[in-house]
């Protein structure tokens, strides 16, 4: 007969902040920078966002972030749009979590939307 091993001595994994924890920094968006919501994705990895200022522009993500972020629909991000074409063009730079996002909507970053 063999015993049965339940969870003891195992930890549970618990991903993001505890609730009560304030996310540690939260970036916000500096002088030629942008707060804006992935409306689609386009693929070859770029996206149409919709900005603060009104304009949608199209987004491509940066080799130097590309592993470290993941986009879906719906996803707040942080823009910088391009010198040239910027109206139209620009550089998703980071992508908001959970927690980050009601930290910004208690300090009015996103009465935009």
């Amino acid at each position: 007969m063999q015993k049965k091993r339940g969870n003891q001595g195992q930890k549970k994994h618990q991903k993001g902040n505890q609730q009560g924890d304030q996310p540690i920094r939260v970036r916000t968006p500096q002088s030629n920078q942008l707060l804006g919501v992935i409306e689609e994705r386009l693929g070859n990895r770029r996206s149409k966002v919709r900005c603060s200022d009104g304009n949608i522009r199209i987004c491509r993500i940066p080799g130097r972030v590309r592993r470290r972020m993941w986009t879906r629909e719906g996803d707040i991000v942080l823009i910088e749009p391009w010198s040239v074409q910027t109206n139209e063009r620009g550089d998703l730079i980071y992508g908001y979590s959970k927690p980050q996002i009601e930290w910004l909507q208690k300090r009015h970053f996103l009465d935009w939307l």
